[in-house]
């Protein structure tokens, strides 16, 4: 692989691995292994790692990870968003900066999710703009470098 000025690393929480299929009237009808493609033709200047996963801990782990070698994260943690101290914590531990996404508008839906616990941990917060948030995302890291 050639090298790549920036290494951004996207994490996709809970039930984001059903994007295309799942409640496509809120979340849309389009794979993220598609967008993911289409993102790294666009910025073949950035190297994008992707990573998912249901289990908190992996999540955990994965955020930990990050501290070698990447310049940005970009992360949806899913429902994690309203519950989870502990990736709020492990967000907290690391020295590499987060930019937390969300698809659909949280302030728009339940009252529940628009309590945002990992978003002041978080460099920014995206939500409402669709797979187009993780561009948004991306382009906030490659304009910083």
């Amino acid at each position: 692989m050639a090298n790549k000025g920036i290494k951004v690393l996207i994490i996709n929480g809970p039930n984001l691995n059903l994007l295309g299929t799942r409640e496509p009237k809120l979340y849309g009808n389009r794979a993220f292994g598609k967008f993911l493609s289409t993102l790294q033709e666009e910025y073949e200047d950035i190297e994008l790692e992707y990573f998912q996963s249901n289990h908190e801990g992996e999540l955990i782990d994965r955020i930990h990870q990050a501290r070698s070698g990447y310049d940005g994260v970009v992360f949806n943690p899913g429902a994690f968003a309203h519950t989870s101290i502990a990736l709020r914590d492990a967000i907290m531990a690391v020295d590499v900066p987060i930019i937390e996404v969300h698809i659909t508008n949280v302030f728009a839906r339940e009252s529940f999710r628009s309590k945002l616990i990992l978003a002041d941990a978080c460099m920014g917060v995206i939500t409402g703009l669709g797979l187009e948030g993780y561009r948004l995302a991306v382009e906030r890291f490659r304009l910083e470098h």
